[in-house]
């Protein structure tokens, strides 16, 4: 008897409908075909124990098993339900009426319980877009694929309760959730806030500039100056992110598996912050099975480099293409994933190996030569896609012990917020740019002008502070953030003059 049952593998953030083909004939064998890896070849022996475990009949004939489509790789342990109910059908131990309605998902165990499992959200939207009218998935995945309006998802705990439901429409109760009132209650939620900053004004000022034109930022300062401090509280004043937004990071950390069990929505925008000895391959992704990176995990968010030379040259250069392009491509021999990386770079690091240099009470001890060589470690290119150099010194005890109420993230935010409705009606429409740090060369031109004694200013730091060319474009984007905050519609000789304070690594005589 032939039974078709259906699952899904995931390829990148999109997932494909797998169909599960079962044949049960003469003889005594079992038969996996369809490109199947070591993971789905070791199902039977998880099926046939789980099946005994519960009472049920593993038939001693011939099975084949088909998925189709063949020409695809079938990864990981998730087929388990979908082969184990295709042959219960096949042996006439489960209806056949109701398999074509829904996709089964979830690795079993030897007792018949299901594993939690990764990709349940790319998964569902495929579900829906073609036409499924439910899918029976752990439990512990439930709300993960409840996101997904219009669908019905079923959580089941063991193989009992998928057998009942298919025989008897008993045993499972479809999960919804409401997704926007669940994105809007978890929106504004932070465990830090700009608030417990002492101090600092200078970087602050910085990091409302980079969220409200989405900049790139570097942290240069000595040892405890509170770089990560400040870091992590960046995405605390970044715009609230929008459902579709939310959902895209949703499905990047749901095929990595950083999706919290239980949880939904990703609703807060990311914050990644990879160690310094990380490869280059953990850090754009990547494996024998593509699996998204860091950058990837970072997508709508915020990927922190502390220690930005201590890196390994070649990890730090392979971030400038997807810095530039938002994405990242990763090629294999027989297909290619494409996983988004539209993230902002926020990047700490010590002015020099002692990390004293330029400080105002401790004396740098390296030799002479030694802060360029330091720096030399970050190359021009990637330095060219950084906007904002911001110097970062100590906080005084006068400032630590004053007890004036510090401004807080919800504050700042508004005025990031105003900002980035100015710069989402100026690139309506582009559909490549959404903020000024995006800008193109053309749109530099067409958004960026200034008048006389702008130029004046800009020829003159490059003449005295010996900025280099690349800072020319920098600063003039920068400029315009500046604007839009003070909703200003021309750039004018403050902004300019404001903007080139933040090239000071771009300055000749900066490690001198």
């Amino acid at each position: 008897m032939l039974v078709k049952s259906f699952g899904s593998a995931v390829f990148g953030i999109e997932a494909t409908t797998i169909t599960i083909e079962v044949n049960i004939d003469k003889g005594v064998s079992f038969i996996l075909v369809g490109l199947p890896d070591s993971a789905v070849k070791e199902s039977q022996q998880r099926i046939k124990a789980a099946l005994s475990n519960n009472g049920y009949k593993y038939p001693m004939k011939e099975i084949t098993v088909n998925m189709a489509p063949a020409d695809i790789r079938k990864e990981g342990s998730t087929f388990d339900l979908p082969i184990g109910i295709g042959i219960m059908a096949a042996s006439e131990q489960v209806k056949t009426d109701a398999l074509e309605d829904y996709i089964l998902l979830g690795e079993l165990s030897l007792d018949g319980s299901l594993q939690p499992m990764k990709g349940v959200l790319p998964i569902a939207l495929k579900a829906k877009e073609e036409g499924f009218k439910g899918i029976i998935l752990p439990k512990e995945n439930v709300r993960e694929a409840a996101i997904v309006d219009g669908l019905e998802v079923y959580g089941a705990t063991n193989i009992n309760e998928v057998v009942s439901f298919l025989n008897e429409g008993i045993g499972l109760t479809p999960t919804t959730i409401d997704i926007r009132q669940e994105f809007y209650n978890k929106l504004n939620e932070f465990e830090v806030d700009f608030r417990d900053v002492k101090g600092q004004q200078n970087i602050k000022r910085a990091f409302e500039i980079a969220a409200s034109g989405g900049h790139n930022v570097v942290l240069i300062g000595p040892p405890g100056a509170g770089k990560s401090m400040l870091a992590k509280r960046l995405p605390s004043i970044l715009p609230p992110m929008s459902i579709n937004e939310s959902l895209e990071t949703t499905k990047i950390h749901s095929v990595a598996g950083k999706v919290n069990a239980g949880a939904g929505l990703v609703t807060e925008r990311p914050f990644r912050k990879p160690h310094h000895t990380i490869s280059d391959v953990a850090l754009v992704g990547g494996g024998g099975y593509p699996q998204p990176g860091e950058i990837s995990l970072a997508h709508n968010g915020v990927l922190f480099l502390d220690e930005l030379p201590e890196y390994k040259r070649s990890v730090l250069e392979v971030m400038r293409q997807p810095i530039e392009d938002r994405f990242v491509t990763i090629s294999r021999a027989k297909f290619t994933v494409e996983y988004p990386a539209g993230f902002m770079l926020v990047a700490a690091m010590n002015p020099c190996p002692c990390g004293y240099f330029n400080h105002p009470e401790k004396d740098c001890v390296c030799a002479p030569g030694i802060v360029q060589n330091y720096l030399n470690k970050i190359s021009g290119p990637l330095l060219d896609r950084i906007d904002l150099h911001v110097e970062v010194t100590p906080v005084s005890f006068d400032e630590l012990a004053y007890h004036q109420p510090e401004e807080g993230s919800k504050d700042i935010r508004k005025r990031v917020v105003e900002a980035r409705l100015i710069q989402e009606e100026r690139f309506k429409e582009s559909e490549e740019t959404h903020c000024n740090a995006q800008m193109s060369s053309k749109e530099l031109r067409k958004f960026c002008k200034i008048d006389e004694a702008c130029n004046a200013i800009l020829k003159q730091a490059m003449d005295k502070l010996g900025l280099s060319a690349r800072a020319y474009d920098r600063i003039l984007k920068v400029a315009r953030t500046i604007a839009d905050l003070e909703q200003n519609v021309e750039i004018n000789t403050s902004h300019i003059s404001e903007a080139i304070q933040f090239r000071s690594l771009d300055r000749e005589d900066w490690a001198r």
